[in-house]
């Protein structure tokens, strides 16, 4: 991952490849935003501003030539929109501006940041913003890679380094600048920002992998490597053997129409003193056919993505451990590959989940919330205080919000604390209700619950299934299909591909309850 550091060296004269600073609209034209430019410069840029096309709009960047006034080759300017009420901007703002200048910086060695950063809450969004902007998946490229050896100097003039980076890798490192580069605080704010930037970018990674790599079985392999040499963590493994013996009818019965059977992982997180124990579930369908109720042949690539919940909750428990969030954190990924092999299940199945409720399976394409079920009620055994699912779960979920902003519903209290914690870390998520009088659509007239309802309320249908197996207990539902997989182009800090989307509001939802619960 990039290298950050705080510095309170002038942006005048910091030696780095580039300089970011922010622009503003304003009633009279753009406004740049630095308190540490010199005045002649700011008034120079404001007045080119209509020439080079700069509005100061969120999300525009645009790159000029820096001039003799700056030590840097490349003046980057990155927009903010307009300011609040109360002059300021608001911290998701400044994490998108840092991002999106961060993806254009991609194959340069050194960027300076002097975007406003003069308190913890600005410092963490400038730092996450940067790194989650600067991110890029390479895996598979085998031309255009860079292979110098040379030694690069690094911004102070010294030797040591990295070797030049092609332009399809981020900018190797960047520097915040800000006049609280030694203050404690700060560099905790800092830290925490590297620890979720990289928890966001580990569940990218398996998002985007391709599922010929990425299946079931290399799934919990890739969990035992995350959490290898992490404090705290540990990561149980159950093969598809032990989950038919041991009743995971959900599970089994979507891995079977696969040759590569299903896993369901324990990745548990368990602090000396833990105030209270959240569960978390994930679905991970690493590649998802629809199984014999095959989905049409056109966009079925992306639904390599259909396990992007269960990325989310590894890089979660992961991330908390690295945090030391005095709360014992569970995953449960609940991992299959929905194939229509010559053993697949068929529509009119019945199959019985952990616990002993029974399903009437009328689609194959609703194969995630039949997984989750098995997750679901082995979480609420284990005795947790909350649980939480994540889960690319339905078609539906797009259509009602659209493919950035996600659904959450479940207890209202655990509902809008889920709420609360996503507005905190700047993702966007909007509560929906679980109707009662929808409970009849996926009533079945030969099991317990049909995994499958009419087309309206879609959603919603798939959250009362899932309600099901949880009863009262405080719980909240995650719907994530639209914003886990950009298919567009990036925008903000969020790339094309895999977005890691739920990690920051996960996190966020167990730092809450760190903070609120008392220590016992």
């Amino acid at each position: 991952m990039t290298d950050v550091t705080l510095s309170s060296k002038n942006p005048t004269a910091v030696k780095a490849e580039a300089l970011v600073v922010a622009t503003a609209q304003t009633s009279d034209g753009v406004a740049v935003v630095s308190d540490q430019l010199p005045t002649d410069l700011l008034t120079e840029l404001e007045s080119l501003a209509p020439q080079l096309g700069v509005t100061g709009a969120r999300d525009e960047v645009r790159k000029i030539p820096a001039g003799p006034k700056l030590a840097v080759d490349v003046l980057v300017l990155t927009g903010l929109g307009e300011r609040a009420e109360d002059g300021t901007f608001a911290t998701e703002t400044l994490r998108r501006a840092a991002g999106a200048a961060t993806r254009e910086l991609a194959g340069l060695r050194s960027a300076a940041i002097a975007l406003p950063a003069s308190d913890d809450d600005e410092i963490t969004a400038v730092t996450e913003g940067a790194l989650l902007g600067a991110y890029a998946f390479n895996r598979y490229r085998t031309s255009g890679r860079s292979t110098t050896k040379d030694t690069a100097k690094d911004s102070t003039g010294k030797d040591g380094a990295k070797p030049a980076r092609n332009g399809k890798d981020p900018v190797a490192g960047i520097e915040i600048l800000t006049p609280l580069h030694k203050n404690a605080k700060a560099k905790v704010a800092a830290e925490r920002a590297e620890i979720v930037a990289a928890a966001v970018h580990a569940a990218r990674d398996l998002v985007n992998a391709a599922p010929n790599e990425l299946y079931p079985a290399t799934f919990a392999d890739a969990a035992k490597a995350a959490a290898k040499d992490v404090r705290h963590v540990k990561v149980t493994v159950l093969d598809d053997k032990q989950l038919a013996s041991g009743g995971y009818g959900g599970l089994t019965a979507v891995g079977q129409g696969s040759s590569r059977g299903p896993r369901l992982v324990k990745v548990a997180y368990t602090p000396a003193k833990p105030n209270g124990k959240v569960a978390l579930v994930g679905k991970g369908i690493t590649f998802d056919s629809g199984g014999i109720s095959i989905k049409p042949a056109a966009g079925m690539e992306a639904m390599k993505s259909d396990m992007a919940g269960a990325a989310a909750v590894l890089s979660t428990v992961v991330a908390a451990a690295k945090l030391n969030l005095p709360v014992a954190v569970t995953g449960y990924l609940c991992l299959a590959e929905n194939m229509p092999g010559g053993n697949a299940q068929r529509p009119a199945d019945v199959i019985t989940i952990y616990g002993g409720k029974t399903v009437e399976v009328l689609n194959t394409d609703a194969e995630g919330r039949i997984v989750m079920a098995d997750g679901l009620v082995s979480a609420i055994e284990d005795g947790h205080d909350v649980v939480l699912d994540i889960a690319t779960l339905t078609g539906a979920q797009m259509v009602a919000l659209g493919n950035r902003t996600s659904a959450v519903m479940g207890t209202d209290e655990v509902r809008d604390e889920v709420k609360a914690a996503a507005d905190t870390s700047g993702e966007l998520f909007w509560p929906m209700p679980l109707p009662e009088e929808l409970k009849s659509n996926i009533k079945s007239k030969v099991a317990d619950v049909a995994n499958s309802g009419p087309r309206w309320g879609g959603m919603l249908n798939a959250g009362l299934f899932l309600q099901t197996f949880v009863g009262d207990h405080p719980w909240a539902h995650l719907d994530i299909a639209g914003p886990a997989f950009n298919e567009g182009s990036g925008h903000g800090y969020t790339p094309g591909g895999g977005t890691g989307v739920g990690v920051r509001t996960l996190l966020s939802f167990l730092e809450g309850r760190a903070a609120a619960t008392p220590a016992k």
